[in-house]
Protein backbone atom coordinates (compact mmCIF):
# COMPACT_ATOMS: atom_id res chain seq x y z
CA UNK A 1 0.00 0.00 0.00
CA UNK A 2 1.63 3.71 -0.85
CA UNK A 3 2.03 5.95 1.39
CA UNK A 4 0.88 9.44 0.81
CA UNK A 5 3.84 11.88 -0.18
CA UNK A 6 2.03 15.34 0.15
CA UNK A 7 2.61 17.20 3.04
CA UNK A 8 6.32 16.41 2.52
CA UNK A 9 6.68 19.04 -0.41
CA UNK A 10 5.14 21.41 1.72
CA UNK A 11 7.60 21.49 4.78
CA UNK A 12 10.46 21.41 2.05
CA UNK A 13 9.13 24.51 0.59
CA UNK A 14 8.41 26.12 4.18
CA UNK A 15 12.26 24.76 5.40
CA UNK A 16 13.46 26.76 2.12
CA UNK A 17 11.27 29.62 2.69
CA UNK A 18 12.73 30.34 6.04
CA UNK A 19 16.06 30.17 5.12
CA UNK A 20 15.95 32.59 1.94
CA UNK A 21 13.88 35.08 4.25
CA UNK A 22 16.74 34.78 7.33
CA UNK A 23 19.74 35.18 4.77
CA UNK A 24 17.88 38.14 3.72
CA UNK A 25 17.61 39.64 6.91
CA UNK A 26 20.75 39.30 7.86
CA UNK A 27 22.19 40.83 4.74
CA UNK A 28 19.97 43.73 5.34
CA UNK A 29 21.55 43.77 8.97
CA UNK A 30 24.90 43.49 7.49
CA UNK A 31 24.50 46.62 4.73
CA UNK A 32 22.91 49.13 7.75
CA UNK A 33 25.69 48.49 10.16
CA UNK A 34 28.43 48.99 6.96
CA UNK A 35 26.19 52.52 5.97
CA UNK A 36 26.12 53.61 9.40
CA UNK A 37 29.90 53.29 9.76
CA UNK A 38 30.70 54.40 6.63
CA UNK A 39 28.36 57.76 7.24
CA UNK A 40 30.31 58.31 10.96
CA UNK A 41 33.91 57.72 8.84
CA UNK A 42 33.10 60.50 6.28
CA UNK A 43 31.52 62.47 9.06
CA UNK A 44 34.37 62.50 11.18
CA UNK A 45 36.99 63.06 8.15
CA UNK A 46 34.70 66.04 6.69
CA UNK A 47 34.78 67.44 10.68
CA UNK A 48 38.48 67.18 10.79
CA UNK A 49 39.43 68.66 7.69
CA UNK A 50 36.82 71.51 8.18
CA UNK A 51 37.05 72.82 11.92
CA UNK A 52 40.51 74.16 11.89
CA UNK A 53 39.03 76.64 9.15
CA UNK A 54 36.26 78.44 11.36
CA UNK A 55 39.01 78.83 14.06
CA UNK A 56 41.54 80.20 12.04
CA UNK A 57 38.82 83.24 11.07
CA UNK A 58 37.72 83.84 14.29
CA UNK A 59 41.42 83.68 15.58
CA UNK A 60 41.94 86.09 13.28
CA UNK A 61 39.16 88.35 13.94
CA UNK A 62 39.59 88.49 17.39
CA UNK A 63 43.25 87.97 17.75
CA UNK A 64 43.02 85.23 20.48
CA UNK A 65 45.39 81.85 19.73
CA UNK A 66 43.17 79.09 18.48
CA UNK A 67 42.95 75.72 21.09
CA UNK A 68 44.99 73.69 18.30
CA UNK A 69 48.24 76.20 18.81
CA UNK A 70 48.01 76.30 22.53
CA UNK A 71 46.90 73.74 23.74
CA UNK A 72 47.07 74.81 27.40
CA UNK A 73 44.57 77.87 27.08
CA UNK A 74 41.36 76.32 27.25
CA UNK A 75 41.14 77.58 31.15
CA UNK A 76 38.38 79.60 32.10
CA UNK A 77 39.13 83.60 31.80
CA UNK A 78 38.58 85.96 34.55
CA UNK A 79 34.86 86.66 33.59
CA UNK A 80 33.91 82.94 33.89
CA UNK A 81 35.27 82.54 37.67
CA UNK A 82 32.94 81.12 40.31
CA UNK A 83 31.22 83.92 41.90
CA UNK A 84 32.23 84.36 45.66
CA UNK A 85 36.26 83.95 45.22
CA UNK A 86 37.17 86.85 45.39
CA UNK A 87 35.06 87.92 48.33
CA UNK A 88 36.55 85.37 50.63
CA UNK A 89 38.96 86.96 53.41
CA UNK A 90 41.98 84.96 53.83
CA UNK A 91 45.10 84.90 56.72
CA UNK A 92 48.07 83.80 55.02
CA UNK A 93 50.64 82.10 57.28
CA UNK A 94 47.63 80.95 59.99
CA UNK A 95 45.88 78.64 57.06
CA UNK A 96 48.81 76.66 55.03
CA UNK A 97 46.25 75.76 52.47
CA UNK A 98 45.57 76.86 49.33
CA UNK A 99 45.12 80.61 48.19
CA UNK A 100 42.86 80.01 45.17
CA UNK A 101 43.52 82.03 42.24
CA UNK A 102 41.54 83.16 39.06
CA UNK A 103 42.46 83.04 35.40
CA UNK A 104 43.68 86.40 34.05
CA UNK A 105 41.67 87.69 31.03
CA UNK A 106 43.64 87.57 27.73
CA UNK A 107 45.53 91.31 27.00
CA UNK A 108 44.68 93.83 24.95
CA UNK A 109 46.33 96.85 23.72
CA UNK A 110 45.58 99.96 24.91
CA UNK A 111 47.12 103.42 25.28
CA UNK A 112 50.16 103.86 26.69
CA UNK A 113 52.25 101.43 24.10
CA UNK A 114 51.06 97.43 24.19
CA UNK A 115 52.76 95.49 22.77
CA UNK A 116 49.99 94.35 19.86
CA UNK A 117 49.47 90.98 20.81
CA UNK A 118 46.55 88.79 22.60
CA UNK A 119 48.04 85.99 25.50
CA UNK A 120 47.40 84.86 28.88
CA UNK A 121 49.74 86.42 31.01
CA UNK A 122 52.10 83.52 32.20
CA UNK A 123 51.19 81.71 35.56
CA UNK A 124 53.20 79.75 38.16
CA UNK A 125 50.46 76.39 39.91
CA UNK A 126 51.41 77.57 42.91
CA UNK A 127 48.71 77.91 46.38
CA UNK A 128 50.89 79.17 49.18
CA UNK A 129 54.02 80.12 50.26
CA UNK A 130 56.80 78.36 51.45
CA UNK A 131 57.23 79.07 55.54
CA UNK A 132 60.82 79.72 56.26
CA UNK A 133 61.75 77.65 59.52
CA UNK A 134 61.50 79.53 62.47
CA UNK A 135 64.39 81.93 63.20
CA UNK A 136 65.17 79.75 66.80
CA UNK A 137 63.89 76.99 69.05
CA UNK A 138 62.15 80.04 70.86
CA UNK A 139 59.78 81.02 68.15
CA UNK A 140 60.39 84.38 70.09
CA UNK A 141 59.14 87.94 68.17
CA UNK A 142 63.29 89.31 69.10
CA UNK A 143 64.74 86.29 67.56
CA UNK A 144 62.06 86.77 64.51
CA UNK A 145 62.77 90.59 64.70
CA UNK A 146 66.46 90.32 64.18
CA UNK A 147 66.58 87.99 61.56
CA UNK A 148 64.20 89.86 59.49
CA UNK A 149 65.37 93.21 59.97
CA UNK A 150 69.18 92.24 59.68
CA UNK A 151 68.06 91.03 55.59
CA UNK A 152 66.17 93.63 54.83
CA UNK A 153 68.57 96.68 56.29
CA UNK A 154 71.94 94.09 54.47
CA UNK A 155 72.21 95.27 50.79
CA UNK A 156 73.01 92.08 48.90
CA UNK A 157 74.29 93.71 45.70
CA UNK A 158 76.11 97.21 45.24
CA UNK A 159 74.43 99.97 43.03
CA UNK A 160 77.01 102.55 41.67
CA UNK A 161 74.47 104.70 40.13
CA UNK A 162 70.97 105.21 42.13
CA UNK A 163 68.94 108.07 40.67
CA UNK A 164 65.18 109.50 41.33
CA UNK A 165 65.64 112.79 38.96
CA UNK A 166 67.36 115.24 41.52
CA UNK A 167 70.43 117.08 40.98
CA UNK A 168 72.67 115.95 43.62
CA UNK A 169 72.65 112.10 43.95
CA UNK A 170 74.00 111.48 46.80
CA UNK A 171 72.52 109.31 49.05
CA UNK A 172 71.20 111.47 51.80
CA UNK A 173 69.47 113.58 49.05
CA UNK A 174 67.62 110.73 47.17
CA UNK A 175 65.06 110.58 49.91
CA UNK A 176 62.62 107.17 49.90
CA UNK A 177 62.58 106.16 46.27
CA UNK A 178 65.51 105.63 43.76
CA UNK A 179 66.08 103.39 40.67
CA UNK A 180 69.49 101.28 40.35
CA UNK A 181 71.08 102.80 36.80
CA UNK A 182 74.31 100.18 37.22
CA UNK A 183 75.52 99.43 33.62
CA UNK A 184 75.70 95.70 35.22
CA UNK A 185 72.07 95.99 34.94
CA UNK A 186 69.22 96.21 32.10
CA UNK A 187 67.34 99.45 33.47
CA UNK A 188 70.51 101.44 32.11
CA UNK A 189 70.38 100.48 28.59
CA UNK A 190 66.46 100.34 27.88
CA UNK A 191 66.62 104.10 29.45
CA UNK A 192 69.33 104.84 27.05
CA UNK A 193 67.54 103.43 24.03
CA UNK A 194 64.61 104.93 25.50
CA UNK A 195 63.11 101.05 25.45
CA UNK A 196 61.62 100.91 29.35
CA UNK A 197 58.32 100.86 31.07
CA UNK A 198 57.43 101.72 34.49
CA UNK A 199 54.34 100.71 36.94
CA UNK A 200 53.73 103.32 40.01
CA UNK A 201 51.04 102.15 42.39
CA UNK A 202 49.91 103.85 45.04
CA UNK A 203 47.00 105.17 47.42
CA UNK A 204 46.44 109.30 46.82
CA UNK A 205 48.52 112.16 45.91
CA UNK A 206 52.21 111.28 46.57
CA UNK A 207 55.76 112.43 45.32
CA UNK A 208 56.01 111.26 41.59
CA UNK A 209 59.57 113.04 41.43
CA UNK A 210 60.85 109.40 40.15
CA UNK A 211 58.02 108.90 37.78
CA UNK A 212 58.60 112.51 36.39
CA UNK A 213 61.98 111.74 35.98
CA UNK A 214 61.76 108.63 33.96
CA UNK A 215 59.32 109.75 31.63
CA UNK A 216 61.65 112.67 30.47
CA UNK A 217 64.26 109.97 30.29
CA UNK A 218 61.97 108.11 27.47
CA UNK A 219 60.34 106.01 29.75
CA UNK A 220 56.57 104.92 29.30
CA UNK A 221 55.35 105.64 32.99
CA UNK A 222 51.77 104.34 34.19
CA UNK A 223 50.76 105.60 37.64
CA UNK A 224 47.95 103.88 39.04
CA UNK A 225 45.85 105.48 41.90
CA UNK A 226 41.87 104.80 42.72
CA UNK A 227 41.24 108.59 43.75
CA UNK A 228 41.48 109.86 40.28
CA UNK A 229 38.10 111.42 38.53
CA UNK A 230 38.98 110.23 35.24
CA UNK A 231 39.79 106.33 34.22
CA UNK A 232 41.96 107.57 32.22
CA UNK A 233 44.67 110.51 32.03
CA UNK A 234 47.99 111.72 30.36
CA UNK A 235 49.30 113.81 32.33
CA UNK A 236 52.69 114.64 30.29
CA UNK A 237 54.61 112.66 27.04
CA UNK A 238 54.86 108.81 28.49
CA UNK A 239 52.96 109.55 31.54
CA UNK A 240 49.62 107.94 31.78
CA UNK A 241 47.82 108.27 35.58
CA UNK A 242 44.72 105.23 35.50
CA UNK A 243 41.95 104.92 38.13
CA UNK A 244 43.00 101.52 39.11
CA UNK A 245 44.46 100.19 42.50
CA UNK A 246 46.47 97.00 42.31
CA UNK A 247 44.81 94.10 44.67
CA UNK A 248 45.60 90.33 45.45
CA UNK A 249 42.20 89.49 44.04
CA UNK A 250 40.04 90.62 41.19
CA UNK A 251 36.54 91.78 41.86
CA UNK A 252 33.51 89.42 41.78
CA UNK A 253 31.97 89.10 38.14
CA UNK A 254 28.88 89.37 39.80
CA UNK A 255 29.40 92.59 41.35
CA UNK A 256 30.93 94.18 38.46
CA UNK A 257 27.27 93.18 36.60
CA UNK A 258 25.32 94.43 38.60
CA UNK A 259 26.74 98.26 39.05
CA UNK A 260 27.74 97.71 35.89
CA UNK A 261 30.60 99.91 35.88
CA UNK A 262 34.40 98.64 35.60
CA UNK A 263 36.60 97.30 38.78
CA UNK A 264 38.48 99.92 40.67
CA UNK A 265 41.39 97.18 41.67
CA UNK A 266 42.42 94.62 40.09
CA UNK A 267 45.74 92.15 40.52
CA UNK A 268 48.52 93.04 38.42
CA UNK A 269 48.36 90.11 36.66
CA UNK A 270 45.37 91.19 34.91
CA UNK A 271 46.72 94.87 34.39
CA UNK A 272 49.28 93.68 32.67
CA UNK A 273 47.44 91.30 30.01
CA UNK A 274 44.51 94.45 29.88
CA UNK A 275 47.31 96.61 28.50
CA UNK A 276 49.44 94.27 26.78
CA UNK A 277 52.15 94.35 28.54
CA UNK A 278 54.60 91.46 28.87
CA UNK A 279 57.43 93.17 30.86
CA UNK A 280 57.56 95.91 33.93
CA UNK A 281 60.91 97.24 34.14
CA UNK A 282 60.30 99.44 37.59
CA UNK A 283 57.65 98.74 39.75
CA UNK A 284 57.26 101.19 42.43
CA UNK A 285 54.79 99.99 45.14
CA UNK A 286 53.26 101.83 48.00
CA UNK A 287 50.67 100.40 49.27
CA UNK A 288 50.01 101.67 52.85
CA UNK A 289 50.06 98.15 54.60
CA UNK A 290 48.26 96.16 51.77
CA UNK A 291 52.21 95.14 50.21
CA UNK A 292 52.65 91.61 51.90
CA UNK A 293 49.53 90.04 50.54
CA UNK A 294 50.28 92.08 46.99
CA UNK A 295 53.45 90.49 47.13
CA UNK A 296 52.37 87.12 48.08
CA UNK A 297 50.13 87.41 44.82
CA UNK A 298 53.22 88.42 42.66
CA UNK A 299 55.03 85.25 43.90
CA UNK A 300 52.30 82.93 43.51
CA UNK A 301 50.87 83.99 39.75
CA UNK A 302 54.61 84.10 38.57
CA UNK A 303 54.22 87.83 38.19
CA UNK A 304 57.97 88.53 39.46
CA UNK A 305 59.58 87.37 36.19
CA UNK A 306 58.17 89.86 34.28
CA UNK A 307 60.20 92.65 36.81
CA UNK A 308 63.13 93.76 36.50
CA UNK A 309 63.11 96.09 39.73
CA UNK A 310 61.08 96.47 42.42
CA UNK A 311 60.61 99.28 44.82
CA UNK A 312 58.92 98.41 48.15
CA UNK A 313 57.46 100.88 51.09
CA UNK A 314 56.91 98.14 53.67
CA UNK A 315 55.05 99.20 57.16
CA UNK A 316 55.88 97.18 60.04
CA UNK A 317 53.71 98.86 62.65
CA UNK A 318 51.06 96.46 62.20
CA UNK A 319 50.60 92.49 60.62
CA UNK A 320 49.01 94.63 57.51
CA UNK A 321 45.15 93.69 55.63
CA UNK A 322 44.11 90.53 56.13
CA UNK A 323 47.45 88.81 57.89
CA UNK A 324 47.20 87.53 61.24
CA UNK A 325 48.54 85.52 63.85
CA UNK A 326 51.18 86.08 66.83
CA UNK A 327 53.85 88.30 66.45
CA UNK A 328 56.45 85.94 65.90
CA UNK A 329 54.59 84.29 63.10
CA UNK A 330 53.69 87.54 61.42
CA UNK A 331 57.26 87.91 60.99
CA UNK A 332 58.29 84.88 60.09
CA UNK A 333 55.93 85.12 56.89
CA UNK A 334 57.30 88.49 56.20
CA UNK A 335 60.74 87.22 55.90
CA UNK A 336 59.68 84.21 53.93
CA UNK A 337 58.39 86.45 51.20
CA UNK A 338 61.57 88.48 50.99
CA UNK A 339 63.01 84.90 50.83
CA UNK A 340 60.62 84.12 47.92
CA UNK A 341 62.20 86.99 46.45
CA UNK A 342 65.37 86.01 46.84
CA UNK A 343 64.42 82.52 45.05
CA UNK A 344 63.01 85.12 42.55
CA UNK A 345 66.72 86.37 41.58
CA UNK A 346 65.87 89.76 43.18
CA UNK A 347 68.77 91.17 45.50
CA UNK A 348 68.51 93.84 47.63
CA UNK A 349 70.33 96.98 46.40
CA UNK A 350 69.42 99.63 48.91
CA UNK A 351 67.58 100.37 51.70
CA UNK A 352 66.16 103.19 53.45
CA UNK A 353 64.05 104.49 56.37
CA UNK A 354 63.04 108.21 57.61
CA UNK A 355 63.92 108.81 60.72
CA UNK A 356 61.31 110.89 61.04
CA UNK A 357 58.76 107.95 61.23
CA UNK A 358 57.97 106.34 64.12
CA UNK A 359 60.12 103.45 65.66
CA UNK A 360 57.13 101.10 66.13
CA UNK A 361 56.93 97.31 65.29
CA UNK A 362 53.97 95.55 65.35
CA UNK A 363 52.86 98.34 68.28
CA UNK A 364 56.04 97.55 70.16
CA UNK A 365 59.50 99.06 70.50
CA UNK A 366 61.65 95.91 69.29
CA UNK A 367 65.27 96.16 68.40
CA UNK A 368 64.66 100.05 68.10
CA UNK A 369 62.94 99.56 64.98
CA UNK A 370 61.56 102.02 62.38
CA UNK A 371 57.91 101.60 61.27
CA UNK A 372 58.76 102.00 57.85
CA UNK A 373 61.27 101.09 55.06
CA UNK A 374 61.96 101.70 51.61
CA UNK A 375 63.62 98.56 49.87
CA UNK A 376 65.07 98.46 46.40
CA UNK A 377 65.47 95.16 44.77
CA UNK A 378 66.94 94.19 41.42
CA UNK A 379 66.34 91.14 39.04
CA UNK A 380 69.44 89.80 38.50
CA UNK A 381 68.10 87.54 35.43
CA UNK A 382 67.40 90.84 33.59
CA UNK A 383 70.89 91.29 32.51
CA UNK A 384 71.71 93.56 29.62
Amino acid sequence: MLKPIGPVPLRTGWGLERLHGGLVLRACLLLTAFSVCAHVYLERVRGGRASPAPLAAVAARSGRPTLASHPGDDKPEAGTTRPGWALRRRVSHVRDGATKKKEPSLSREIEGGGEGRLRPHKKALRWHIELEPWASEHHSLEDEARRFLHYITTPQVSCGSLANGKTDEGEGSLGAWAVCLDQSYSLWHKVHSKHCRIYSLGLGMEDRTLEGFLAQAGCEVHCFDPSLKQPHRQQQARLWLHRLSVDWRDPNPAARAQHHQHASTKKLATILNDFGHREVDVLKADMESAEWKILENLVLEGVLDSVGQLLLEVHLHWAGFEVGGHDPSVVRYWFSLLQELQRANFRLFRCHSDPAKPHVFLHKNVLNASSTYTLGFVNTKWKP
